[in-house]
């Protein structure tokens, strides 16, 4: 009797683990430049459009000095683009991202809030 008590809170101890439950990070379903401020997660996908091929510069900075904290050159293509925002390094969770076409021109410029 004592073997099944003992199996049985085996199985009760087992039964009552924490599940833990990752979120997904959402895909932001408009041009994120085309709001003010967006709330992002870590992996969180982002989508914005171009209106023209080649070289394009993303940064993330910080709003309130104007520090640069990270700069991504990437290829662009005309019409929807995409890109992962990881963000759990960043020290800070209120910045602006900013994206700039090859010849330094402003294309967009939001400000990012880090959840």
């Amino acid at each position: 009797m004592r073997k099944l008590y003992f199996i049985l809170f085996l199985l009760l101890i087992s039964a009552c683990r924490k599940v833990e439950i990752i979120p997904i990070a959402e895909p932001i379903n408009t041009n994120i430049f085309s709001v003010k401020e967006s709330a992002v997660v870590d992996g969180q996908e982002i989508k914005f459009t171009l209106k023209m091929d080649g070289i394009h510069t993303l940064t993330i900075g910080n709003d309130a000095t104007g520090q640069v904290i990270t700069r991504e050159r990437f290829i662009g293509k005309i019409g929807e683009n995409k890109l992962i925002l990881y963000t759990k390094s960043l020290p800070v969770t209120y910045l602006y991202l900013l994206l700039e076409d090859g010849n330094k021109t402003q294309v967009g410029k939001t400000i990012i809030i880090i959840k």
